[in-house]
């Protein structure tokens, strides 16, 4: 989403220019995004267009090792903020209406993050333990990052790896406020040697770099910016990454795979090519649809949040796999 506001700048008057031609009033998409989502998603078309022409709800992520939802609520309330819980995500709280992060109680002091409650499965479903030595491998701003360290303390070790120097420094600024660390490195995960020592992860989370299909509402110059000749090459980029995290992965570990995208051709058809290359590599059990949130769609490989179903989410998709043997 950096790169694309970047783009978004130095582009800023031809794209505006664009606006009126290549976003029909009737669904202020790009012709070419709806197509793709309507033939991934035939019935939930309409909703997740509508969702990602709304506006977005502002959801917080609680650090439940240093306070409880409960009394955070109270100190909401306390704060005239209206906010309720989100049954389904146990650190999650959404507020009403969007604040300003300095009226937040406790977020200069690292109580709470925002996050978006979809975005809140990813620590669960990595379960990481004490003990366990983590790889984030594409992991800036840093919030899930955090969320894995809040989970499981600071007896775990966690790598934080992101290409961009600039965004490294967001993950080390995140995980200052929270009181958290992790050892960070500015690297291309896809070139092992110039950062990994060569100690195994049990636990590797691949949040890959992808078409942010599934966050238009939050970043609506996406519309305008990612090109249908992007994805091809995005999905190229997901599975060298994750073919690149299967090398460093133990025997028995978790590799777990997110993506802010909707598209197929992006989530459940890299983990079809990525398990045809790694044979050592198999599906993962992990909450099945519905189970896994309100509204969430079961893969068969993975499963798909979408924007405008009952969780009220942004779109992910997340697949659990692990290493059955060592490999060659």
């Amino acid at each position: 989403a950096n790169a694309v506001l970047r783009r978004f700048v130095a582009e800023r008057g031809a794209l505006l220019a664009r606006v009126d031609t290549e976003l029909p009033p009737r669904t202020a998409h790009p012709a070419w995004i709806v197509e793709r989502i309507a033939a991934a998603w035939p019935q939930a078309c309409p909703a997740i267009l509508a969702a990602n022409n709304g506006h977005p709800p502002m959801t917080l992520r609680l650090d439940l090792s240093r306070t409880d939802r409960t009394a955070y609520l109270i100190e909401l309330a306390r704060a005239s903020i209206d906010a309720h819980e989100v049954p389904w995500a146990p650190a999650a709280v959404t507020l009403a209406h969007p604040v300003a992060v300095s009226r937040l109680p406790g977020f200069g002091e690292g109580l709470v993050s925002v996050q978006d409650a979809g975005a809140q499965l990813a620590a669960p479903l990595l379960d990481a333990r004490p003990g366990m030595r983590v790889l984030d491998a594409c992991a800036a701003p840093g919030g899930k990052t955090a969320h894995v360290l809040e989970k499981a303390g600071e007896r775990v070790e966690v790598v934080a790896v992101d290409i961009d120097a600039g965004r490294a420094a967001l993950i080390r600024e995140n995980l200052n406020r929270l009181r958290r660390s992790a050892h960070v490195v500015v690297a291309d995960v896809r070139d092992t040697g110039a950062f990994w020592d060569g100690r195994p992860f049990e636990r590797i989370l691949v949040d890959a770099p992808c078409s942010s299909s599934g966050v238009i509402r939050r970043h609506p110059d996406i519309k305008l910016l990612r090109r249908a000749e992007d994805i091809p090459a995005l999905a190229a980029l997901q599975l060298a990454i994750l073919r690149a995290a299967a090398g460093m992965l133990t025997p028995g570990g978790r590799l777990l795979y997110a993506t802010c995208s909707v598209l197929p051709e992006e989530n459940e058809e890299v983990i079809a090519r990525l398990l045809a290359a790694e044979p050592q590599l198999a599906l993962a059990r992990m909450p099945a649809g519905g189970e896994l949130a309100p509204g969430a769609v079961d893969r068969g490989a993975g499963a798909q949040l979408l924007p405008g179903a009952e969780a009220g989410t942004d779109g992910f998709y997340y697949a659990c796999l692990e290493k059955t043997t060592a490999g060659i």
